[in-house]
């Protein structure tokens, strides 16, 4: 175990992560702009949109493109120059690197090299989202993007339905709609939602109310861009609520995913809010009178 500082003089160089505008350019920090501007070189999701978010803050560093798609090719080269004393900023197309985007890959790189990372605060969908979303806003659960379809995107809603935290998922307007009726069969009609889209941008928009509300409101209007979905927990009431055979089910469903029991009923419990040993002793049938 070693502490890692920030900012100490050493032969190697670090890794700054940078947040960019997820829509309106005044959203960028004086320290971002000043740091792509001090570093040696800048590595984007997409160069062609990070080129004119430099040319736009007239920011000379050089670019290097680093997406999912040549992470592994890049990566060496990328801590190779780091070691060498090189100070490279990450950044996506918008918000923060590494949610949603790429990024988490080239940081378990760089710590694991002993190399400083440097995070900077800055724009980021899921809390601006949030804290305008009338929803409790803590605690939350991050979720990002669902899985398309499928056995992964089953699992997924009906481990997030039992969720007491409110929850935090990302959606394409192409999905919108389809994403809310999977809601409403998984999480019922009355549960509260508040989608967010466009955000900061001139069209920037809030749709709040129950489940069935939106449905309803999209029978007649159409999903217009990027999206931020906001999900009220499952009442606390529900949740104590759960059968001793629910809680068996939820554990034959998670083990049924491929998940081993114990790390199923850890979970059960947490989203349950119960003690795991009175998970594991109900699933087992330990206590039971003879």
């Amino acid at each position: 175990m070693k502490e890692q500082k920030s900012f100490v003089e050493n032969s190697k160089g670090c890794l700054f992560l940078v947040p960019t505008p997820i829509g309106n350019l005044e959203d960028m920090t004086f320290r971002a702009v000043n740091t792509l501007k001090e570093a040696d070189l800048v590595a984007a999701e997409d160069t062609r949109n990070t080129k004119n978010l430099l040319n736009h803050f007239e920011i000379p560093t050089e670019l290097i493109s680093f997406h999912e798609h040549n992470t592994a090719q890049r990566i060496p080269e990328l801590i190779e120059k780091m070691n060498d004393g090189l100070k490279i900023a990450q950044v996506s197309d918008a918000g923060a690197p590494s949610i949603s985007d790429p990024g988490k890959e080239l940081v378990k790189a760089a710590i694991k090299e002993e190399i400083p990372v440097i995070p900077l605060p800055g724009a980021t969908a899921s809390i601006t989202a949030l804290i305008a979303s009338g929803i409790e806003p803590q605690p939350f659960y991050f979720y990002g993007f669902l899985p398309r379809k499928g056995k992964e995107r089953t699992q997924a809603l009906v481990d997030l339905a039992q969720r007491s935290e409110t929850t935090i998922v990302y959606e394409s307007p192409y999905r919108v709609k389809k994403t809310i009726q999977d809601l409403i069969e998984r999480f019922g009609d009355d549960r509260q939602i508040a989608l967010a889209r466009e955000l900061t941008k001139i069209h920037e928009a809030f749709l709040r109310g129950s489940l069935k509300d939106i449905a309803a409101y999209y029978e007649d209007n159409d999903p217009k861009g990027e999206y931020v979905l906001i999900i009220a927990g499952k009442p606390e009431e529900e949740v104590a609520a759960s059968s001793d055979q629910d809680l068996i089910s939820a554990v034959d469903n998670l083990i049924a995913s491929g998940k081993k029991p114990n790390k199923a009923i850890k979970e059960v419990a947490l989203t349950n809010g119960l003690k795991k040993q009175a998970v594991y002793n109900l699933y087992h049938g330990i206590g039971e009178e003879k």
